[in-house]
């Protein structure tokens, strides 16, 4: 099912033996545009850090009704993993010590969303070992949603709007959709556009280039906040854009 990102955050974070904290962010890889890491506020639940990053690897449940993330991990685990640093970017180093400490394969580097998967659940039924030959790419891509959400969004000719948030798969955690207000050409007016679209994330400029024309924005099938995004909609955003849909890719891999 397709999820807006934004309503995911408060969501409550639960290991095996109790409460870790609350998610507060995320952080997307910008060229697989997946969800990599939940940042998760942990302030006030035990004595550890207050800020921890929480995979969907280790994921057991997902428990839409309550609002809450259930873990594979215990409290400990979680608490003596590789500290984050606010305003130090993520290295890939840092995802390999965060990889080994778990036992967990490398999701990047082979051919899948997830290392050699489609889902992150499965590399959690695996174990790390130590690989042939070093991975050399420092650039793990990561960003930090937050980051990107009120960038201003530029089409082929003109502004279209900003970054308001992200729609995600809650099965595989690839963003499927990035939403643009675009209040100040069309008042009250939302859109969603394929990620793939994107051309170029400037964060010193706080600008996101697409390669779509505003005008063609302008009148592309109407899509309401209030509604969740079915296939069938989707069908119709392809079509209209004349675009390959992902989920002809998802079936080609």
């Amino acid at each position: 099912m397709l999820r807006s990102l934004k309503n995911l955050e408060e969501y409550k974070v639960t290991a095996s033996d109790g409460d870790i904290g609350k998610v507060s962010g995320f952080y997307f890889d910008d060229r697989h545009w997946t969800i990599r890491y939940l940042v998760v506020d942990a302030g006030g639940f035990w004595d550890g850090p207050e800020r921890v990053l929480i995979s969907p690897i280790a994921f057991r449940e997902a428990d839409w009704d309550t609002k809450r993330f259930h873990l594979s991990l215990t409290r400990e685990k979680v608490k003596n993993s590789p500290g984050i640093h606010k305003d130090v970017p993520l290295s890939r180093q840092y995802e390999q010590n965060y990889s080994k400490y778990y036992n967990w394969p490398y999701y990047w580097g082979f051919g899948g969303i997830w290392g050699e998967w489609s889902t992150p659940g499965i590399l959690a039924e695996n174990t790390w070992s130590e690989p042939a030959e070093e991975l050399v790419d420092d650039n793990p891509h990561l960003r930090l949603a937050e980051d990107v959400i009120g960038c201003s969004v530029e089409g082929t000719d003109k502004e279209i709007g900003h970054i308001q948030d992200f729609i995600v798969d809650d099965t595989n955690w690839t963003i499927r959709y990035v939403v643009v207000n675009t209040r100040h050409w069309w008042s009250g007016k939302s859109v969603i556009l394929s990620p793939h679209w994107i051309s170029r994330i400037s964060g010193k400029e706080d600008k996101v280039e697409v390669n779509v024309s505003r005008e063609v924005v302008r009148n592309c099938p109407e899509w309401s906040p209030d509604q969740p995004v079915n296939r069938q909609y989707e069908t119709r955003l392809f079509d209209y854009y004349g675009r390959p849909s992902y989920w002809r890719d998802d079936k080609k891999s």
